[in-house]
């Protein structure tokens, strides 16, 4: 013991190394542990779900996965496989996963996806935006809107999870509990902003809309990766040489918010009697109803307004939703 303290006490700086070093580890196994710990739990509890009873009549619960392997650096996929595809398998669901390839995928495949009970969208801010869009450019989009849709926070900005679930810095934890809300049923409702072009289709989004140097300068600091602490101010910094005056022209036409249509009873009325039926059609035939005059539609009241900014950042009040 003498010669070990001895030599530990020679060779002080291989000694604090070799401790930082085993304290890193221990508490990087530690941390894995307690993710396993979470996955288990989550896991048991989606199972009490998939072991419910249903009727031999009553089709699997279809749920449609939209994935973007490539959200948070090429790591989404391994994310989700690991944290979120278990819990929805043990569930009892009829599970779909469509991986996407590449930028926009999401939008033409709505428009061919079949009917299904739930959608859920793994990935970022973008793949929600093409989600959200790709659905709502559909033809039938006032039946297809009607469908729950779930968020699994994998991409690097997930601006929506910030509204839909509580705060965590464990990125494991945020992944199981996003995927369970969903097994729950736990719904809210969302304010839809339309951006329309002069040319292009209209785009959709939930969060907002922002353009302008600031975000121009945001989407480059990866750029700047080698840089560590400092990248993000070098960023807007080589941003500002690049172009000056960063001011831009705009000429935004806006209309106010429309309200939510009232939701229709999901029972249907009932079929009524043959006869009844019967002395509907001939009253129809003898005596047709009359020619109904159309009705004028009011012009849409939209605002006009110029602008010349550094930064036009549009939000919904989805930031700031009402929870309890």
């Amino acid at each position: 013991a003498g010669r070990v303290l001895s030599a530990l006490r020679n060779h002080w700086k291989k000694t604090t190394l070799g401790v930082c070093l085993l304290s890193w580890g221990g508490n990087w196994l530690y941390g894995k542990h307690c993710d396993n710990l979470l996955r288990r739990a989550a896991c048991q509890e989606a199972q009490a779900f998939g072991n419910q009873l249903i009727p031999s009549s009553m089709p699997l619960k279809k749920a449609t996965v939209f994935l973007n392997p490539a959200a948070c650096k090429g790591k989404a996929r391994n994310l989700f496989e690991k944290n979120a595809a278990p819990i929805l398998h043990l569930s009892g669901m009829d599970v779909t996963v469509v991986k996407t390839d590449y930028e926009g995928q999401a939008k033409k495949l709505l428009e061919l996806m079949e009917n299904t009970d739930l959608i859920i969208i793994a990935g970022g801010d973008g793949t929600v935006q093409e989600v959200i869009t790709g659905l709502l450019r559909r033809a039938d989009e006032a039946v297809f809107s009607k469908i729950p849709i779930g968020f699994i926070p994998l991409g690097k900005t997930c601006t929506l999870s910030q509204t839909l679930y509580p705060e965590s810095t464990n990125q494991v934890y945020h992944i199981i509990n996003a995927t369970l809300a969903i097994l729950k049923g736990e719904t809210v409702p969302l304010d839809v902003l339309q951006i329309k072009g002069e040319k292009e289709q209209p785009v959709f989004a939930v969060t907002g809309l922002r353009w302008g140097s600031y975000r121009d300068a945001g989407v480059k600091v990866s750029k700047y990766w080698y840089l560590g602490p400092l990248k993000t101010k070098a960023a807007h910094f080589f941003s500002t040489f690049k172009e000056w005056p960063q001011k831009r022209q705009a000429a935004l036409m806006y209309l106010g918010p429309t309200e939510r249509p009232p939701e229709e009873p999901d029972e249907k009325p009932s079929r009524p009697p043959l006869y009844v039926r019967l002395y509907r059609r001939l009253r129809l035939y003898w005596s047709p109803p009359p020619k109904e005059i159309p009705q004028e539609v009011a012009p849409e009241d939209w605002e006009e307004l110029k602008l010349s900014t550094i930064e036009l950042s549009i939000a919904t009040r989805n930031r700031q939703l009402d929870l309890t």
